[in-house]
């Protein structure tokens, strides 16, 4: 999941050599892409769990976009970002826990074939991103975190997949939102976690 390791430690500019930055901006495409796809899917197929798994998704995507954007102005430019990064993770992360609890009073069961497709396709995102930063996972603390961010996401799609198979299997829409509650709740402690050390960071200016 998007934790500790997706927060901005891909800022510092010695790490941005030209291969490095091109696979950055690959990686941020790709994310930026699956953001939308599971957004929509989740909506399309009334599935909490690929809406959950997209907010690692934008969080991957703004974590990039932030090392890209910002690699070199100052500190304090840098760790702004980096708390609106925070801010907007928590918000989708809050959405997310508000939509699980609208489905749990409310909801159908979602659709297990686009939640299984939509996690196989994440997952293959999740895993070409790895493979692109692979040579770089004995780098130093920085390049390793962003190679461990994207090998940890694939994770939270097979989880996905996991809970497809659960709803196809008991015809109820229960696996779904446990996997949704524990990835959005993940998603908000992330964000809480960049939030605090970010304004930290801003504190000591």
């Amino acid at each position: 999941m998007a934790k500790d390791c997706c927060n901005h430690e891909c800022s510092n500019p010695k790490l941005l050599t030209p291969k490095y930055q091109k696979i950055l901006w690959i990686a941020l495409v790709i994310n930026a892409t699956m953001f939308m796809v599971e957004i929509l899917s989740g909506i399309n197929a009334q599935s909490v769990s690929l809406m959950a798994d997209a907010i690692d998704f934008f969080g991957d995507a703004m974590n990039y976009g932030i090392s890209l954007a910002v690699l070199s102005m100052s500190l304090a430019w840098r760790a702004r970002a980096a708390l609106f990064k925070g801010l907007t993770m928590g918000i989708f992360g809050l959405l997310v826990l508000a939509s699980t609890l609208w489905s749990i009073m409310h909801g159908g069961i979602p659709e297990a074939y686009t939640m299984g497709l939509i996690g196989l396709i994440a997952l293959l995102a999740n895993l070409s991103v790895a493979m692109m930063l692979y040579a770089y996972r004995d780098g130093d603390a920085n390049m390793q975190s962003v190679w461990l961010c994207s090998r940890n996401d694939a994770i939270g799609n097979i989880a996905v997949m996991i809970a497809a198979l659960g709803v196809w299997g008991s015809n109820s829409a229960w696996p779904d939102l446990v996997v949704a509650v524990i990835m959005a709740s993940l998603g908000v402690s992330a964000a809480m976690q960049v939030i605090k050390k970010a304004r930290s960071e801003l504190h000591h200016l």
